[in-house]
């Protein structure tokens, strides 16, 4: 799968989780930790590999601009997310947090899937993005046997470096 198509794959999964939690009752407490858990992992490991591999690969002058905007995107998402990991569903700030999450989430796939995949699909060549998406995957998989949600939160004084 080419590192675009993985890409789109791990939105579309995250953006399920997210409809799911929407669907709970308002005292399921359990089931609401779990989803965000299973969330903010997706969104930590997510975020690593764009910001590791994806993003250096777009590196341009003509798309530093986006790329900046993107990595402060990531920053405020893990801010959100290093927030949650602090409180209990059944806080009463929870599901407000976890709403902006979902919003700055939403908007930050419209554009990445927007300015960047273009962006790639005129630097990269097919190969570039297949052998990008082989290492994307990878990456990704090996971060997911942890719990990755728990490397977020060192993860939120600045933006990564592009």
């Amino acid at each position: 799968m080419n590192a675009l198509e993985l890409i789109k794959q791990q939105h579309e999964e995250v953006a399920g989780l997210f409809k799911k939690y929407e669907k709970l009752a308002e005292h399921a407490d359990a089931e609401r930790q779990e989803l965000f858990e299973q969330i903010a992992d997706r969104l930590g490991a997510h975020a690593k590999i764009e910001e590791d591999y994806f993003y250096p690969a777009l590196k341009k002058e003509d798309t530093e601009d986006d790329l900046r905007e993107a990595v402060e995107e990531h920053l405020s998402v893990k801010r959100l997310i290093a927030d949650l990991l602090e409180m209990d569903a059944s806080d009463e700030e929870f599901d407000a947090k976890m709403k902006v999450l979902q919003e700055q989430v939403e908007h930050h796939v419209e554009e990445e899937e927007g300015d960047l995949f273009k962006a790639a699909r005129k630097l990269l060549s097919k190969d570039q993005l297949d052998d990008l998406g082989i290492q994307l995957e990878e990456e990704y998989d090996t971060l997911m046997e942890g719990e990755p949600r728990n490397d977020v939160p060192a993860e939120t004084e600045h933006a990564a470096p592009i």
